[in-house]
């Protein structure tokens, strides 16, 4: 995953003049000619409501320093569940509330709907709790979530060893991989394999798989990690880099708009534990009796039911 002002985080760089080596999402659209999203359906936001409060990268931002030992998970009745509000079709902000959506506890009138969001409320019902979003960055989940300020994670996250010294992984709710993506009339368009993408230059976004993998290919130039996701389709459209890594589920819709883009088929792809880039849900450690009810809500969504709701989403999001 994933992806400021116009939609969760706000940029360093400024909004009156987009920087082609350090563009924020604002930045991104005018210099897309976008008015209002599109990103291949990726949807990644318009404007719908204040940037959240106290939503750095620090989890202690969240509720000012670790929380109480003693935290219960859903306490007060609600299960509160982070992510980033920000990284379509997974999760994204709006401010119009529906069947689909929860509401975002820490921005005012705003509220978060995405393939996460439903599992997340699939989840909280099972646990008889009310689920309420909290908007932060994404590598600030796993600290808040071990100490406590969130409930759950449920943000496109992949469980990996590192992740799971901090926090307990749930079996995943839907099935993905690292995608590399480049332009048609790159000399790298047509790559099988890693090898064959030997000297390239790319990028991916910053404290996800999608980052990491990229050091599997040999003799790459590896990019340092861009925060969200729009920044790095941008890199590959303003031809700064040669290629890009990306969600496999979500690149069918990033090149419906982005007809020059194409999708490397890679039969010699990643290995290990970039093979796949599966999506599950994370609470703090000690909750066992917890993660049986999630992921026993999880194994009743049948196959069927998370392709249609996959769908759906995509079909949903903001254009």
């Amino acid at each position: 995953m994933k992806y400021n002002n116009c939609f969760i985080h706000t940029s360093s760089s400024s909004d009156s003049a987009p920087n082609k080596h350090n563009m924020n999402r604002r930045g991104f659209l005018k210099a897309s000619g976008l008015a209002t999203i599109t990103l291949g359906g990726m949807a990644f936001l318009t404007a719908c409501g204040p940037a959240p409060e106290g939503t750095s990268g620090s989890a202690d931002s969240q509720s000012g320093g670790s929380a109480s030992p003693k935290h219960k998970f859903g306490s007060e009745g609600k299960m509160r569940v982070g992510m980033e509000a920000n990284y379509a079709p997974y999760n994204w902000q709006t401010d119009t509330p529906s069947d689909y959506t929860i509401p975002i506890e820490n921005v005012s009138g705003a509220y978060a709907d995405g393939y996460d969001v439903q599992f997340a409320k699939i989840i909280a019902e099972a646990m008889d709790l009310e689920p309420v979003a909290v908007a932060m960055s994404f590598d600030g989940l796993v600290e808040a979530c071990k100490k406590g300020q969130i409930d759950i994670i449920c943000a496109g996250m992949t469980a990996t060893p590192d992740r799971a010294e901090s926090v307990d992984f749930s079996d995943p709710y839907l099935e993905d991989t690292v995608a590399v993506i480049t332009k048609k009339n790159s000399k790298f368009a047509n790559a099988t394999s890693l090898k064959d993408l030997s000297g390239a230059t790319i990028v991916g976004q910053k404290s996800t798989f999608y980052d990491e993998a990229i050091d599997q290919i040999p003799n790459v130039n590896h990019v340092d990690g861009l925060e969200y996701a729009p920044d790095v389709v941008a890199q590959l459209q303003n031809d700064q880099v040669e290629a890009i890594t990306y969600s496999g589920a979500s690149a069918s819709k990033l090149l419906e708009t982005y007809t020059d883009f194409v999708v490397c088929q890679l039969k010699d792809g990643f290995t290990g534990d970039y093979k796949s880039n599966n999506d599950n849900a994370a609470i703090a450690k000690g909750q066992d009796d917890v993660l049986k009810k999630i992921n026993a809500a999880i194994a009743d969504v049948p196959a069927k039911e998370r392709d249609e709701m996959w769908t759906a989403c995509n079909e949903r999001m903001p254009q």
